[in-house]
């Protein structure tokens, strides 16, 4: 397989372990094993104290997988698969899916693993755009126009990454009946659902929505607990299950054994860490909300649905990367660029579900105030 470089992963790479300050990340502050244990109750407490380290369930814990299905209106346990991460989940996924003369629509920007393993696969991929100009909204005659014969999957990614989009719920039963007239899978990358600011406005699942709907879950965003490398799918079609655990032994084979324990802890407590996570995400979105009333000259702002991130715009007659290198020098602040995505325009990435995002964004602010000068 030939595959092109991740483009986020080797941005990162460059600056991870050199800067204090990181208003680009999606994830949500990540807790601490001692304020993640203080949350178990006394059965995960037992499978933590009395853990073996040893090699796991190929499939993932059998509790762990019930704990998984309970997320959904109708998945059985054994319709979940665990995964080192939601990017082994993404890689397995679309590599035994799809194949050479396959053609995959994918919602765009995206996570690059969504398309470029399509890519890597053999299939043809079209990139349906989102745009900032109609709110990052799902266009839905675009999609239909999109729709090949060839056509095997549907790509989306509801919360949206990077820009924090979120369909209505008339907008998503046209999204299903539009694969189901293709006949299509239709791939769910729902890594930020559960962090909606309005709780009316979650979507149900791809895997309760459609009969092949297939939902993607991790860890990693609204949990807070990246570093477990927990991920899951959630699907109804028991062959295509099948592929996908061939496959996984070629890959991770199984999972980590603390990973599962604590990602069932996680989930088990998950109103608690859902509760925290909604929280630090409200505080810090008030801010943002301030700063880009404040600088609305200098930036365009979509006001996130859902989610830790968003996509503003850098309107100044200044490339975004050479704008994210002179405050990475001046201020030690890391914001990440809408090229990662290879989305053309001045766009980019900033996260807010971090506790330091008040000193991250005072930085930001003094960067700009130095710009004026």
């Amino acid at each position: 397989m030939r595959i092109s470089p991740f483009l986020i992963g080797r941005y990162f790479a460059r600056w991870e372990q050199n800067l204090p300050y990181f208003l680009s990340t999606a994830d949500v502050e990540n807790y601490c094993l001692n304020e993640l244990l203080a949350l178990a109750d006394e059965e995960c407490l037992a499978l933590w104290q009395h853990l073996s380290l040893g090699y796991t369930t190929t499939t993932g814990h059998p509790v762990l997988r019930t704990e998984i299905a309970s997320l959904y209106q109708n998945v059985e346990p054994d319709e979940v698969l665990t995964f080192a991460g939601g990017e082994e989940a993404i890689f397995v996924l679309l590599s035994v899916l799809l194949a050479a003369g396959d053609h995959a629509v994918v919602v765009w920007p995206a996570y690059q693993s969504l398309y470029e393993v399509a890519r890597a696969a053999g299939a043809h991929v079209t990139l349906l755009p989102l745009h900032a100009e109609a709110g990052w909204s799902l266009d839905l005659q675009a999609l239909r126009k999109a729709i090949r014969p060839a056509t095997k999957v549907i790509v989306v990614n509801f919360p949206h990454t990077p820009t924090g989009a979120l369909p209505d719920h008339e907008t998503f039963a046209a999204l299903c009946e539009i694969a189901r007239e293709a006949g299509a899978y239709l791939f769910s990358d729902e890594s930020f659902r559960f962090l909606e600011f309005d709780p009316e406005g979650r979507l149900p699942a791809a895997v309760d929505g459609y009969e092949r709907g297939i939902s993607l879950g991790a860890m990693s965003k609204a949990f807070g607990l990246a570093g477990l490398r927990v991920g899951w799918l959630a699907l109804h079609d028991r062959d295509l299950l099948g592929r996908l655990l061939m496959l996984k032994d070629y890959t991770s084979v199984s999972n980590s054994a603390p990973g599962e324990i604590l990602a069932l802890i996680g989930l088990r407590a998950r109103e608690a860490v859902l509760a925290r996570s909604l929280r630090l995400i409200r505080r810090n979105l008030e801010l943002l909300d301030r700063f880009f009333a404040t600088w609305s000259t200098e930036f365009t702002w979509v006001r996130p649905r859902a989610g830790s991130i968003g996509f503003p715009r850098l309107c100044r007659d200044l490339e975004i990367e050479q704008f994210i290198s002179a405050l990475v020098e001046q201020q030690g602040v890391l914001l990440l660029p809408g090229s990662v995505y290879e989305y053309p325009g001045n766009y980019f990435r900033i996260g807010f579900g971090r506790a330091d995002l008040p000193e991250s964004l005072a930085r930001l602010e003094q960067f700009m105030a130095t710009l004026q000068q």
